[in-house]
Parts: structure tokens; C-alpha cells; sequence
């Protein structure tokens, strides 16, 4: 067993493949229509094209449950899940030139960095960098 796509809630795809792509520097891997104006769309690592995907999933605007959910965490600011990154603070400085929004900035706890942005799609994610 192992993984192969994992899934972020998003209310709007297209802003979400834009931010995935133009600011966190993920690539577009699958674009496939799924009718209603819902697509399977996942984006990847340019390091590891053939790793992990994350789905860019609209349950949020389809499924009232997942929309609480999402917008709970968000609310609690507690990030979705989790990027790991080579140099967090690098990482940081060039999201932040980029517009990105941070609700926690890089900060060391034990053998980890971690910060936390806004993905502009519902969710906060958390970047870590292992010390």
C-alpha cells in the first residue's frame, strides 16, 4: 500500500490551481472535466513528477459537512495539512515577496520550523522544515 493523491478541500478550483502553481510552485498533472464545472485536478512536486498528486477537490461546494468542516479549522486556525520544504525561511521570504499571506511565521519548535500561510482556497497549510 501507499500513497498516491491525497485531497485539499478548495471552493474555487481555478484559484486554487493558481495559487498551487504560480506561488507555491507546484505543477499541473491531471485536468480531467468531471461535468458541473468540477474536474479532477491535481497538481505535483517539480522535484517528484511522478510522487505524490494533491487533488484540488470542490467537496466543500458540493457537500455541506465538508464545507463545515474546512471552514471550522480554517476559523481555528488550524492548518489541513502539512508541506515539508528544504529551507523554510527561504521558503518564506519568497512566498511573502509573492503576496502570500502568513498567520504564523517561521518559528523552530523542537527539531521541526514550521510556519503557516493562507492557501486563498479555505484552507491553511503549514510548511515544515525538519531541523
Amino acid at each position: 500500500m501507499k500513497v498516491k493523491v491525497i485531497g485539499i478541500p478548495v471552493l474555487y478550483q481555478e484559484k486554487a490551481l493558481q495559487f498551487y502553481t504560480e506561488k507555491l510552485g507546484f505543477i499541473k498533472k491531471h485536468d480531467v472535466p468531471l461535468g458541473e464545472n468540477n474536474r479532477w485536478l491535481t497538481v505535483v512536486s517539480k522535484e517528484e513528477p511522478d510522487g505524490v498528486e494533491i487533488l484540488l477537490e470542490p467537496a466543500p461546494n458540493h457537500f455541506e459537512p465538508a464545507k463545515t468542516y474546512q471552514s471550522a479549522l480554517f476559523e481555528a486556525g488550524i492548518p489541513y495539512t502539512q508541506l515539508n520544504v528544504d529551507n523554510l525561511q527561504e521558503e518564506y521570504d519568497r512566498l511573502i515577496n509573492l503576496g502570500v499571506d502568513f498567520s504564523m511565521k517561521p518559528t523552530e519548535m523542537g527539531n521541526v520550523k514550521i510556519a503557516i500561510l493562507d492557501d486563498t482556497c479555505g484552507n491553511k497549510i503549514q510548511l515544515i522544515e525538519m531541523l
